[in-house]
């Protein structure tokens, strides 16, 4: 299968166009909004004092795409396309949802964002692959936070979680 012509950026066409319509740009690093996220979440304790990890996968996703409500441009592929919120504080209250998902996994689990029409909670471990929670179980959703807007801008399905392995990160260039 031939890849998608991209455009001027890492994304394909219609990924960027939707993400350009919600605010980002290349370059866009708000790392002073990530950081308010990041106190945030490590000073909140449930009731039963469970705590977020917070580490650099997320706090670079947060300084990137924090902040954006970014909906597709197109029909979906597979499932419908969903309507992001990037925006962490939608998971403030799942530390202990998201700490034992993360030690199924065998590593953290930090929130991001949500889907906004199903209220999906969107997270990314620590080697920074993307998560999906919903009322119908737990989603893989890519490797990278790249992977897994384009995915779920274009309405691509997600894999769902089993006992299967999980993809290693790639490794930068």
């Amino acid at each position: 299968m031939q890849a998608e012509r991209t455009s001027s950026t890492r994304f394909a066409v219609h990924v960027d166009v939707a993400l350009r319509a919600a605010g980002w740009e290349p370059g866009r690093w708000d790392i002073r909004q990530a950081e308010v996220w990041a106190d945030a979440l490590r000073e909140h304790a449930s009731p039963a004092g469970h705590t977020h990890a917070v580490f650099p996968a997320a706090v670079e996703a947060w300084a990137e795409f924090g902040g954006l409500r970014i909906a597709p441009s197109g029909p979906g592929r597979q499932v419908a396309p969903a309507v992001l919120d990037m925006d962490p504080m939608h998971g403030l209250h799942m530390a202990r949802t998201l700490g034992d998902l993360g030690r199924a996994l065998g590593t953290e689990l930090c929130p991001v964002g949500a889907e906004a029409d199903t209220g999906a909670l969107l997270a990314v471990d620590a080697v920074g692959r993307v998560y999906a929670l919903d009322h119908a179980g737990d989603w893989y959703l890519g490797v990278t936070l790249d992977q897994a807007l384009t995915a779920l801008l274009t309405g691509t399905a997600p894999t769902r979680l089993t006992a299967v392995e999980l993809p290693a990160p790639r490794a930068e260039a």
